[in-house]
């Protein structure tokens, strides 16, 4: 009999339809999908349970006999599967760094020895606040509800615009200047292995949209971010760690204790050409990291193809690789032609991604150049 391997997630993703199934497929696991969406879901590889997975304790009853593994590649879903991972002695996360990554408030909290930050409630920000702050959800994702206040007046409009549309907690932060970079990082417990780094190009403010990722070495101040790391707990499984280096110091934005989405995840794979997708499914199987990530040589970037306006996708290429010369291309699309669009000036706004890896930056820069221009996104 295979080993089971559940799988926890909420929507429906491309890291895990396209990337985690297929790989657990080919490691020959029996894949139990629980979700809270199932028909988002349907038709996906593995047996689909419904279950509440914001809750640790129904993963616990969902799962028959002996488990191989626990998994989820969520946001939201890592202190859960890290809980019920460990009632079954399990490999898995430490439920509290889990949490500390999510929650913003925690987070600062918990490394202000390390690096202070200037953060507050937003509903709680004291006059003397080092301003501009920023203003975002304290677990959001995707850049969702994230702005730019430069004094109070602005904080409390956008603050009262914000909680007319969800109720969670916000939180205001001190803006931290700087050269925008992520790692990725993999580990099984006992080493943490770098697998790279992206430079991130944001949308003008007061918004916060990711617009493109460039593969870049690691700068040199990333044993700081390592180090921060550490302190938060995080060191199993794959995390994507968001951070700005301004006058040789290393400040993080965010942690995202999983693995790097919109499509970077599978860029990543495809520079280091290695099994990414198996390797960290392997280590919440108990298996060591075993392997050496290899020097990547050339130039790759991801590019999101971004509405610029509301209404429905009337054209849209599909999923697609090509090569032009030496440049090896991908378009993976987020929307698909007849979805209504509405435009939010965050991540939710991508039509499609466009990954691009090629031996130099003109010549990837060219062909990326000349694939947006032989392609038509209609909005009407």
């Amino acid at each position: 009999m295979a080993a089971s391997l559940y799988l926890a997630a909420g929507k429906a993703t491309d890291s895990v339809t396209h990337g985690f199934l297929p790989a657990a497929a080919r490691l020959g696991l029996d894949v139990v999908l629980l979700t809270d969406r199932p028909a988002a879901h349907a038709g996906a590889a593995g047996r689909v349970v419904e279950c509440d997975v914001s809750d640790f304790r129904d993963i616990i009853a969902r799962v028959e006999g002996e488990p191989a593994g626990i998994f989820s590649n969520s946001d939201f879903l890592q202190a859960p599967a890290a809980l019920a991972a460990a009632y079954f002695g399990l490999p898995g996360k430490d439920w509290r760094a889990a949490t500390r990554a999510k929650n913003k408030a925690l987070m600062r909290r918990h490394l202000a020895a390390l690096d202070p930050v200037f953060s507050s409630d937003a509903f709680d920000v004291p006059p003397d606040a080092p301003y501009p702050l920023v203003l975002k959800p304290r677990e959001g994702v995707a850049s969702e509800d994230v702005f730019l206040v430069h004094d109070a007046r602005e904080l409390r409009a956008r603050r009262d615009e914000i909680a007319a549309r969800r109720d969670d907690p916000l939180v205001a932060e001190e803006y931290l200047p700087g050269r925008l970079h992520t790692l990725e990082t993999l580990g099984d417990g006992r080493e943490l292995r770098v697998l790279g780094s992206y430079r991130t190009t944001l949308s003008p403010p007061p918004f916060f949209v990711e617009e493109r990722l460039e593969w870049a070495p690691p700068p040199p101040e990333t044993p700081q971010v390592l180090a921060q790391l550490d302190a938060l707990g995080v060191g199993f499984g794959a995390c994507h760690t968001e951070f700005v280096v301004h006058e040789g110091r290393a400040r993080i934005i965010e942690v995202n204790y999983r693995l790097i989405g919109d499509h970077c995840d599978f860029l990543l794979a495809d520079l280091l050409g290695i099994p990414l997708f198996e390797r960290i499914l392997g280590v919440h199987l108990g298996e060591p990291l075993g392997f050496d990530v290899p020097a990547v040589e050339g130039h790759a970037v991801a590019e999101a193809v971004i509405a610029d306006r509301a209404g429905v996708l009337r054209a849209a290429p599909g999923p697609m690789e090509l090569h032009d010369g030496d440049v090896r291309l991908a378009y993976r699309p987020q929307r698909a032609v007849g979805d209504s669009v509405a435009l939010t000036r965050t991540n939710r706004d991508y039509l499609g991604t466009v990954r691009a890896i090629g031996p130099a930056q003109d010549e990837v820069e060219a062909a990326l150049a000349r694939f947006r221009s032989a392609h038509d996104w209609t909005i009407a």
